[in-house]
């Protein structure tokens, strides 16, 4: 039995709910008869929406299952939420044997399901395709085991680096198709997070459900676009009310900047599970340290300006030793750019 390329399924099918199912987990589900053949699938769509396996099992009638398998990339739960527990289902509807990607992270579920199938006589195969499987649900693993939200960067550079020009002339740096795929990027995260210097330098709208703008000295206009949708929270030195649809939030000042690791927990207080920076080179460069992921977006041109902007730009080191090290995880083309995803070696 296959089932890796079962677990691969899974993992496309609980990416089908990207953007909807936060704070819960993204989970797909695959179930097969006892011949092994693949008679119902299913996936988390929203949060309060049924999870995977039981909007899988939900699908079957006549006893389809019975003996069958079930496979799943993340650990079926056991407690109840905004649905009964999962595994209850499982053992009813009589499923034999089921397969897992990963253990939950949650303490109130972490082993207890795999335990609850066991002793129901279920076969339980565990940790197929687990660094996927955790790669996959890497903002939910943060949020449970560190109580702290995801932070992720997207940039977007010439071949050396340059976010514009001396003059701030940027648009565009990349292609069409790489801006189309920076609007999925978007999606999979919670919020927005960008700075007044960008708001005053591009004017954007960033479409999005919850905006977290930086502005120190409040000076971005309340009219531009940006503060036309969504939930808007704006940090600052010195008010802290509602209003205008605005949640003005005062921020602790060090070094004449605003503190990031406040900004950082104030939104996870908030129920912000994850945060897209999408800023200059300033910004990118401080918030570095805290940074979890980066999409870095490059396109085939040079600038051959030293003064033109770079894309990370907070310091000055004298040893090479001292640079922040990565991984390259991914290498995709939108053609005629290229997009890196990487993460860093240590934090």
């Amino acid at each position: 039995m296959q089932y890796e390329q079962l677990m691969k399924k899974c993992i496309e099918l609980a990416k089908m709910g990207e953007g909807n199912t936060s704070p819960n987990p993204l989970v797909g589900c695959v179930v097969l008869n006892k011949y092994g053949e693949e008679i119902s699938t299913g996936y988390h769509k929203k949060y309060g929406d049924n999870h995977a396996e039981r909007d899988a099992l939900l699908k079957l009638k006549n006893g389809e299952e019975t003996g069958g398998t079930l496979i799943v990339n993340l650990e079926p739960c056991t407690h109840y939420g905004k649905t009964p527990p999962c595994t209850d289902l499982i053992i009813e509807r009589g499923i034999k044997k089921v397969v897992i990607g990963m253990k939950d992270v949650n303490p109130i579920v972490r082993g207890n399901g795999i335990e609850k199938l066991k002793k129901a006589g279920i076969e339980v195969i565990q940790d197929v395709l687990t660094y996927e499987c955790e790669r996959l649900n890497e903002v939910f693993i943060k949020n449970m085991t560190q109580n702290k939200v995801f932070v992720a960067l997207k940039t977007a550079t010439t071949l050396d680096g340059k976010i514009a020009t001396n003059s701030g002339s940027s648009k565009w740096i990349t292609s069409a198709k790489s801006r189309e795929e920076v609007k999925k990027i978007r999606n999979r995260y919670d919020a927005i997070l960008t700075t007044s210097s960008t708001i005053l330098a591009d004017n954007p709208t960033m479409a999005h459900q919850k905006k977290l703008i930086l502005d120190r000295k409040l000076k971005t206009n309340l009219e531009s676009p940006i503060y036309k949708e969504g939930e808007i929270y704006l940090f600052n030195e010195t008010l802290d009310m509602f209003e205008g649809g605005i949640n003005f939030i005062k921020t602790p000042v060090e070094d004449e900047k605003l503190n990031i690791e406040f900004i950082l927990k104030k939104a996870f207080d908030l129920g912000i599970k994850s945060v897209l920076v999408e800023a200059g080179g300033h910004l990118n460069g401080e918030i570095l340290k805290f940074t979890d992921k980066i999409y870095h977006f490059i396109a085939p041109k040079i600038t051959a300006d030293n003064s033109s902007l770079s894309c990370f730009d907070s310091r000055k080191i004298n040893d090479i030793n001292e640079c922040y090290n990565f991984k390259i995880e991914r290498v995709d083309i939108f053609d005629p750019d290229i997009l890196l995803t990487y993460y860093p070696i240590s934090k």
